[in-house]
């Protein structure tokens, strides 16, 4: 019999095995099958790796033990992100086995922040194959590039274009560190068997002169795609994935503003997809802002909100608070006065000459500006606006380290006792204020959370726990539920459910503390929570679900997996 969904078989005796084909070097080779100096000396006799190894036999905990000192030795962060890509590449069962026992920190090694410096760097740095590299000139030939990744078992893509990667933009080729991080997580998270894993960059060019003029770039030298040659490659993109993958779920990451919004809104009904910053970042900033309702005792519709940044991820943030809104019971028109969206040009209005399509929805009238005072004619700042409205909740998705002022947290606590501010832009230089700062502006007031990882802030004999709202708490968790319930296409209610389900992995003692967000350390179980509570949703509330008398339990548990090694025999 099957156990779990990657090959594993119990005998007449009842004892689990996996039976493998492959022998020697070609075995070692494999980093899904590889278990290096803990190969058994049955094992190495039966699968001829004799001499190719050390002669002793390791246990996984002694290989644990070598390769987490090996990791601690390394003496910078990129150094230590390398040592875990290489392990990575050798043997994925002990990577994954060592990231679970070290979540919190080696998460910020693997992602943000350090994936930043790593995408920075990938030419110069590139070690080993991984994922596709798909441009104009191969796109049509991704039958047979699908068939080295058994293209019907990828469940999970992640795709970029490399053009709004982190906080550090065009990065070209040198993306691909985006989704390698990203299905990392999916595994780490969820449990998705890494050969159900696949990073794709799309290498449409670079309008990043300092790559373009670097010999030794890795990707096709050219300026960037637009327009309708890049509309049309993207369609013949998607045309080959849903050929040749056709069970899997695509994320797209990291791609620009409109790129971003275009990409969703012209494929999410042809093939299950999402977009991580638009709908990723929008959940899990709705989930922290549901607990620090928790914790003023007050409602999502007690609020007003101001989204600073209306990239992908302050309008996905937009997006969300709207549908919570809903869900709360406000009227359409009422979740939409709640909500003040600024960009680089001040507060977003409806009049303004040539306004991105993407912003209108949250796009006000002019009106509501009469008769305040401005310092520029036609625009409104953001303290400009926190003079004249009562926000109590302020959100920085803008990428301007340090954007929030004294002045602005200041007035809020007019409007607030304990205003709701989160710095959430990343890397940590692009966080919009230090929470050491905010917790000094507000006396101790305020409810904080960052995008990038802090330590705790002590202030007046308390200290706080910064907490992170990291997609992580619910891209895993959704991806796993789309999966299980073989859905057709990954709607905005399936986040806005993922919000409230983050919001209930708080605990109390958290709450109590002002942190709205719980541990790295608790991603497995919150990604569990998350996919549940989905898929008691999709159940409840579409009569054609495959999951009509089925246990969730079960099926979550039948798809995740566990990085242990299990005895193989030879077939």
């Amino acid at each position: 019999m099957t156990i779990g969904k990657y090959l594993c078989w119990k005998d007449e005796h009842g004892d689990v095995f996996r039976p493998v084909s492959l022998t020697g070097t070609e075995l070692l080779n494999d980093r899904t099958l590889n278990k290096s100096t803990a190969f058994t000396y049955e094992e190495r006799k039966a699968f001829q790796l004799n001499g190719l190894l050390p002669p002793r036999v390791q246990t996984f905990r002694d290989q644990l033990d070598r390769v987490y000192d090996g990791f601690r030795n390394a003496s910078t962060d990129i150094e230590k992100y390398l040592f875990l890509r290489s392990l990575q590449d050798r043997n994925e069962t002990l990577f994954y086995a060592l990231l679970s026992r070290h979540v919190e920190e080696m998460t910020p090694i693997i992602y943000t922040p350090t994936v930043g410096k790593a995408c920075q760097e990938f030419s110069h740095r590139y070690q080993k194959a991984r994922g596709l590299y798909v441009t104009e000139d191969n796109v049509n030939q991704m039958g047979g590039m699908a068939r080295q990744f058994g293209g019907k078992e990828i469940k999970i893509i992640v795709v970029t274009d490399s053009q709004g990667i982190l906080g550090i933009g065009d990065q070209g080729v040198g993306g691909m560190g985006i989704p390698i991080g990203k299905l990392s997580l999916y595994t780490l998270g969820a449990g998705i068997h890494p050969a159900h894993c696949l990073p794709i960059v799309l290498d449409v060019g670079t309008d990043n002169q300092n790559l373009l003029n670097d010999p030794m770039y890795l990707g096709t030298p050219r300026l960037r795609m637009r327009g309708e040659e890049y509309k049309r490659f993207i369609k013949r993109f998607v045309k080959q994935v849903t050929c040749h993958f056709p069970n899997a779920i695509l994320q797209w990451e990291d791609f620009s503003k409109s790129n971003a919004f275009d990409n969703l809104s012209d494929y999410e009904n042809i093939l299950p997809s999402f977009n991580d910053d638009i709908q990723g970042t929008g959940s899990v900033v709705l989930a922290g802002i549901l607990g620090a309702c928790k914790i003023k005792q007050e409602k999502l519709s007690d609020q007003t909100y101001v989204v600073y940044g209306a990239g992908a991820g302050g309008i996905g943030v937009a997006h969300q608070i709207y549908a919570g809104l809903l869900k709360e019971g406000s009227t359409h028109q009422a979740a939409k006065d709640k909500i003040f969206v600024l960009d680089s040009h001040g507060l977003v209005f409806e009049d303004r000459e040539g306004l991105d399509e993407y912003k209108k929805f949250y796009a006000k009238p002019r009106s509501i500006a009469e008769g305040w005072k401005t310092g520029t004619a036609n625009k409104v700042t953001l303290i400009e606006l926190i003079n004249h409205h009562p926000i109590t909740v302020l959100l920085g998705t803008s990428g301007v380290g340090g954007a929030f002022k004294a002045e602005h947290v200041q007035k809020m606590m007019e409007y607030s006792a304990c205003p709701t501010i989160f710095p959430l832009s990343n890397p940590t230089a692009n966080c919009e204020a230090d929470p050491d700062d905010l917790y000094h502006w507000s006396d101790g007031q305020a409810i904080i959370a960052t995008g990038s990882p802090f330590t705790n802030v002590r202030y007046q004999g308390r200290e706080f726990r910064i907490g992170q709202g990291n997609n992580v708490f619910i891209f895993p968790g959704v991806g796993l539920a789309s999966i299980v319930s073989n859905c057709p296409k990954v709607t905005l209610g399936m986040f806005t459910t993922a919000s409230y389900a983050l919001a209930g992995c708080v605990s109390e003692k958290d709450l109590e503390k002002r942190c709205v967000y719980p541990r790295i350390q608790d991603l497995r179980t919150v990604s569990s929570v998350v996919a549940k509570v989905i898929l008691e949703d999709i159940r409840a509330n579409d009569p054609t679900s495959c999951l009509h008398g089925r246990s969730i339990e079960e099926e979550l548990a039948r798809h995740m997996w566990e990085p242990v090694y299990i005895p193989y025999r030879r077939v």
